[in-house]
């Protein structure tokens, strides 16, 4: 006998008819119908082929069921008095107004929520027909042949559970979930965190204190209406829907808040979930208004098996609700990454001299970091006191308006990105490459300048202090340990690549501290708090206050940066991974102490020009993993779909051909 996925076979039907009874217990019962849908939903191995091509099997698997239970009365009064049984019992409002809403009104909450429903199992033992949904639709799938299920099919399916033609018994747990769903939104609309943040203008009819009030009036009339009411009741439907549209207005407007003071996912979600709400009960009230409700009824099951398949899914949770926060960091990040891009010859001439201040602090950083290896610390103090040293650098470079070449990738591609936004000319094309050329020339004025000074400092600090004192500072054994470190001919290029995805994570942490920091308003607390003031005064308040605005992100950025260069290595070697950090400036330091150690003749030696590659590859890698990460989430961020590549590539290449100094040089 052939068994289908849930252990019933086509040829298990009689048994699976006989074992209906509608008295026995409420587990056996749901289960006894959860048996039902899979023996529907799983043809048997060795079905024949399907008559109708188009039908989906379990449609014909239902035609044929009702086939027999019209053919055998005495299955069909079983059948009929436990489903029957099964409508009565349970709780029908909990999976029509609840079912795919969260209990708690956060983002985290849900999270939590999905992450038990993964794990924990169901059972059929509940009166919550929410709950019981899950079991009998686990299939994302069965949305698909629910809707194909014809009228007659449809008819003759009502009568196992609403036998009595003309009665409307049926609408009262529709009803009551459209109760239940607009004192909901009613609440959501008077939270604190939604109506503070609604369009004033669309609040004035007050829309959200309307819609309870007459949510209950039309739940009224439809539980007393009869054949001559249903135009009345249609038009208090109307009036139902039109405020259900001007709630939805006022809950849109709360994302024009968001986009100018700052994102938080939690007002997000539940500004998601105050519009889904109302697109629910604008089901129900087709469901409840409709001339044929069966149908309606059946698109609104479909729906909620697609509602359902959704709800299991924690990576659709997370990517929907965190679009609009990745886009507001990708803009903070944005405003950033504008100051490191050049567009003509004065701009690159300050880049340059931003990026060798850069280089200059940097061979500062490249001798501190051989005395804390000096220290010979415990592994995690000496990576903390590494990132210390790290991220004190970076600040001071901030703090000095200096650059390092490395950081821009990450900040410049959100910048980029903008102007993907329209591709739709030819000039937009050009303005994109433009922006590609100015990128690439920036970054190479970066590592230039970067480079042309930490190299030559370093190197002479080391032959200055060997003619003082006899003996370079970086002796011969730290030498011998970066030329076999750094070399191509190891991990080199792994650890560079590693080292461009915390470049990227900098940028982001960045983009979010400044969103918490815009978010809560702090600037403006800074500015005029009467404790703050009362100590700085109104003037040095107000300028601290723009300071903190203006300068957040740069200091996210480079202590993050810092600390994670430092802390990350030793805290994946606690769990055996051996990552270490390659940083294109700070190796050329150490590659030009290791010189000033040995001699100027370890420059005509194989492992010194092993090393140089090893640099050259960590410049590349360092630069295009962290441009590439955060170009990829910037254009996610907006929702940007490149259907115009070949256009952009073209575009590229003909600049490339005509002109390819452009890319290396400003040019008028």
């Amino acid at each position: 006998m052939a068994k289908g996925k849930g252990g019933v076979s086509h040829w298990d039907l009689t048994a699976l008819l006989n074992a209906a009874d509608p008295k026995a217990g409420l587990p056996e019962r749901h289960l006894w119908l959860i048996r039902l849908l899979e023996w529907l939903r799983h043809a048997p191995v060795d079905a024949p082929p399907r008559a109708e091509a188009t039908t989906p099997m379990p449609v014909l698997r239902l035609k044929h069921l009702l086939g027999v239970l019209d053919r055998h009365p005495e299955h069909h009064e079983r059948v009929t008095g436990l489903l029957r049984r099964i409508w009565a019992e349970v709780d029908n409002a909990a999976l029509l107004a609840d079912f795919g809403f969260a209990p708690r009104m956060d983002l985290w909450g849900e999270l939590g929520r999905r992450l038990r429903a993964r794990v924990l199992p169901l059972t059929p033992a509940t009166t919550d027909l929410g709950e019981l949904f899950a079991l009998l639709f686990p299939d994302k799938n069965d949305a698909a042949w629910l809707l194909a299920i014809d009228n007659g099919t449809l008819e003759r399916l009502r009568t196992y559970v609403a036998p009595v033609r003309g009665t409307l018994v049926w609408r009262h747990p529709f009803l009551d979930a459209i109760v239940f769903l607009a004192s909901a939104v009613r609440a959501a609309g008077f939270s604190p965190a939604l109506r503070q943040r609604m369009s004033a203008e669309l609040l004035v009819n007050q829309p959200f204190r309307q819609l309870a009030r007459v949510a209950e009036q039309f739940s009224d009339h439809a539980q007393a209406a009869d054949a001559s009411s249903e135009a009345a009741l249609l038009q208090e439907a109307q009036y139902l829907r039109a405020l259900l549209d001007q709630c939805r207005r006022c809950a849109e407007s709360v994302h024009e808040h968001l986009e100018a003071h700052g994102v938080s996912v939690d007002v997000v979600f539940e500004v998601d979930q105050l519009r889904e709400r109302t697109h629910r009960i604008d089901a129900l009230l087709t469901c409840v208004i409709s001339p044929e409700p069966a149908r309606e009824i059946t698109r609104l099951i479909a729906n909620l098996v697609q509602v359902a398949d959704d709800g299991r899914s924690i990576r659709g949770l997370m990517s929907s609700h965190y679009s609009l926060l990745a886009r507001k960091v990708a803009e903070r990040s944005a405003e950033t990454g504008q100051h490191y891009i050049t567009r003509d010859m004065p701009e690159y001439r300050r880049m340059l001299r931003a990026a060798a201040g850069g280089g200059s602090v940097l061979a500062a950083t490249t001798f501190i970091k051989f005395a804390v290896l000096a220290l010979a610390l415990s592994p995690f103090w000496g990576g903390f006191w590494a990132g210390v040293n790290y991220a004190a650098s970076f600040v001071l470079i901030q703090l000095l308006h200096f650059t390092v070449a490395t950081k821009q990738p990450a900040m410049t591609a959100p910048a980029m990105a903008e102007k993907l936004a329209d591709l739709s000319s030819d000039e937009n094309v050009e303005g994109f490459v433009d922006e590609v050329a100015q990128l690439i020339r920036s970054q190479a004025a970066g590592i230039f300048g970067n480079l042309a000074l930490v190299a030559p400092i370093v190197l002479a600090v080391q032959l200055g202090w060997q003619a003082a004192f006899g003996a370079p500072l970086v002796g011969h054994r730290d030498a011998q340990h970066v030329l076999e470190s750094l070399t191509l001919l190891g991990p080199t290029a792994l650890f560079a690549a590693f080292t461009g995805v915390l470049l990227f994570a900098s940028s982001l942490i960045a983009g979010w501290v400044e969103n918490w920091f815009v978010w809560h308003r702090l600037d403006s607390a800074i500015a005029w708090n009467p404790r703050i003031v009362a100590r700085l005064g109104a003037r040095r308040a107000a300028r601290w206050g723009a300071y903190w605005r203006a300068n957040i992100s740069g200091f996210a950025s480079n202590t993050s940066l810092g600390m994670m260069l430092g802390v990350l290595p030793v805290v994946a070697l606690f769990f055996g991974v051996p990552l270490e950090v390659r940083h294109v400036t700070l190796s050329t330091g150490q590659v030009a102490a290791a010189v000033g150690a040995e001699g100027v003749g370890l420059m005509a030696t194989a492992p010194f020009w092993w090393c140089v590659a090893g640099i050259a590859v960590t410049g590349v890698l360092n630069l295009t993993v962290s441009f590439l990460m955060a170009f990829r989430v910037a254009l996610r961020s907006r929702g940007i779909r490149l259907v115009d590549r070949s256009r952009i590539y073209r575009a590229i290449r003909a600049r490339l051909w005509h002109r390819p100094l452009s890319f290396i040089w400003p040019t008028r």
